[in-house]
């Protein structure tokens, strides 16, 4: 029985270290951004957005954009709004790949830290643009922001299963084959 109980034992831990790692990875994740990762832009925009699952801290959130030669065209000035996150953009004038760099902090959750690129096709002459009216507010969703963290999860998931089936392995090699003959 105590082949049994240790078993027990083994899984009732591998099962609480499973859920300690995978609540904070899925916790607070991107769900929009203006622009979307990997979209090509023809205008320049004013701004950068980005929207997260949880509210943000108003304190020590940091979005950093960058030209194709690494240098930021960010203003440096970021604004929370809730679960939004926005810095201005100075008007983007070169042709290219610009990388945006965040790091958003929460109250309550770990800060949620990544990249994304978007491409911006610089017209050959720079004028202010005419403003065309809009039909209302769009958001654009980016589920796929955030994978590497799911892809950690996954690989722990499967980690811990490999060390559970060994751990049982083990027990039945150490335990399972003896049995004991009680002494008169």
């Amino acid at each position: 029985m105590k082949a049994g109980r240790l078993i027990h034992s083994i899984f009732a831990v591998a099962l609480i270290i499973l859920l300690g790692f995978s609540t904070p990875a899925q916790a607070n994740n991107i769900t929009a951004s203006v622009p979307l990762a990997g979209s090509v832009l023809t205008t320049s925009p004013n701004s950068i957005s980005i929207t997260t699952m949880g509210p943000l801290s108003e304190q020590g959130s940091l979005i950093v954009v960058n030209d194709p030669n690494g240098v930021a065209v960010d203003d440096g000035s970021i604004t929370i709004n809730g679960n939004n996150a926005i810095v201005g953009l100075a008007e983007l004038t070169q042709a290219g790949v610009y990388t945006v760099n965040y790091t958003l902090l929460s109250d309550t959750e770990d800060p949620l830290t990544g990249s994304y690129t978007f491409m911006f096709n610089a017209p050959s002459s720079l004028g202010t643009p005419a403003p065309t009216p809009t039909s209302g507010n769009t958001v654009q969703v980016d589920r796929n922001l955030d994978s590497s963290s799911n892809a950690f999860v996954y690989t722990l998931l499967v980690l811990a299963a490999f060390v559970f089936i060994f751990l049982i392995w083990y027990a039945k090699q150490s335990f399972g084959g003896q049995r004991r003959s009680k002494r008169k």
